[in-house]
């Protein structure tokens, strides 16, 4: 609905979020640290409780009622993930549930990469992102090295001033010998997505390319039908897409190398975070990923236009999403975070005096390779329930700290 007044806009957030209950329980407390953890609304809630109270049981090892209705929400959860993202060819793609991002970045890293690279071969990886979105490839180079399997790992270039991907300088470190490429969706420091479409026209239609969505599932659409986004793997968690900590996904295109297949023994699945997460994506897409994250782009500028201003403040990312008449497209504005520096205040000590004022944020190194330990930043990252109110709220204090 692109065509919406502010009006219709707000009349359907309000809605939304009297559905979380921790928020409608809190008035007086403003949770920003979504891109941390998500609340969950009730639907996700009574799902939960409906299956422990109902039919709890195992996933295939039972031949009882329980046991197979379980079996069918668990394949049924599949079937849902392939089509929240969009899938083209669910008859040839895969979906594998881990206990969150890192666990399945770490199972493409050992299953699938492991077995891919040969001697001589080069990866193109992160190294200002997520650490989960590092350490792996790093772990999956020693693994290769011990068996004396040579592998080179490249960093994807980034531009200094806002952490995007540096798409100018792609072509001096990639050639014929790059065989993969892991990114991310959304930075979950700088809130900018990072354009993963000028990764495949470097590294041209043959690479496969994982992608980190940890910071993009369940806040914006996220379609792997779309030509922008020719990706092979697709890693989120559940716990930052409105389901239950512990639950996340590795999607599978399977047309690029082989297809996946995660080693060892399964064991028990997280039968009541998938569940979770059926119940989740289903409550997501009936709210509609797309306005969602209108509704959170329009926060995150208006924070980022107001606090630009504030001397004392640095807000870290690109400089031209700071103002509400930036020329960028609405697409390449902050998705819901912001993140930024007190040129006096030590970040942990903000967060301290934020949460005085009931404002709960994200203050520390926030998980970034390669960030300085002894330094740190105040992370604020919106949702669905979060309000223009509590924005000119957190700015006022912001204001008094100057």
């Amino acid at each position: 609905m692109p065509d919406e007044t502010p009006g219709e806009l707000r009349a359907w957030q309000e809605k939304l979020r009297t559905q979380f209950p921790i928020v409608t329980a809190h008035p007086d407390l403003a949770y920003l640290d979504s891109a941390a953890t998500s609340q969950k609304p009730r639907a996700v809630l009574e799902a939960v409780g409906t299956y422990l109270t109902t039919s709890n049981a195992n996933a295939g090892r039972g031949t009882y009622p329980w046991a197979n209705r379980t079996t069918e929400l668990v394949e049924r959860t599949r079937r849902r993930i392939k089509e929240f993202l969009g899938d083209p060819r669910p008859e040839h793609s895969a979906v594998h549930f881990t206990s969150g991002t890192t666990e399945g970045l770490r199972t493409v890293a050992r299953d699938w990469l492991v077995p891919y690279l040969e001697d001589g071969d080069e990866i193109l990886v992160p190294f200002t992102d997520h650490r989960a979105n590092l350490d792996p490839w790093l772990e999956a180079q020693r693994l290769l090295a011990e068996r004396g399997t040579d592998v080179r790992v490249r960093a994807l270039p980034v531009q200094e001033a806002s952490g995007e991907y540096d798409h100018r300088a792609l072509a001096a470190v990639t050639g014929p010998r790059t065989r993969f490429v892991a990114a991310t969706h959304v930075h979950h420091v700088y809130g900018g997505d990072m354009n993963v479409h000028r990764l495949r026209a470097a590294v041209g239609p043959d690479v496969p390319i994982c992608l980190d969505a940890a910071q993009s599932v369940g806040h914006l659409p996220v379609r792997v039908d779309d030509p922008a986004l020719d990706v092979d793997f697709v890693v989120f968690s559940g716990h930052k897409a409105m389901a239950l900590p512990g639950t996340g996904a590795v999607w599978a295109r399977n047309t690029r190398g082989p297809a996946l297949r995660p080693g060892g023994w399964q064991g028990t699945p997280n039968t009541v975070g998938i569940v979770s997460l059926l119940a989740a994506l289903d409550w997501l897409q009936e709210a509609d990923p797309a306005r969602i994250d209108r509704h959170v782009t329009r926060l995150a500028t208006r924070l980022t236009d107001r606090l630009g201003r504030l001397e004392a403040y640095d807000v870290r990312g690109c400089p031209a999403s700071l103002t509400a008449d930036s020329a960028l497209p609405e697409a390449q504005r902050r998705h819901g975070i912001v993140t930024f520096r007190h040129r006096d205040i030590p970040a942990d000590d903000l967060g301290f005096i934020l949460y005085r004022h009931g404002f709960m944020v994200r203050a520390d190194t926030l998980c970034q390779a390669g960030a300085d330990e002894d330094g740190g930043s105040v992370r604020v990252s919106l949702h669905v329930h979060n309000t223009e109110e509590e924005i000119d709220r957190l700015l006022a204090v912001l204001d008094s700290l100057e």
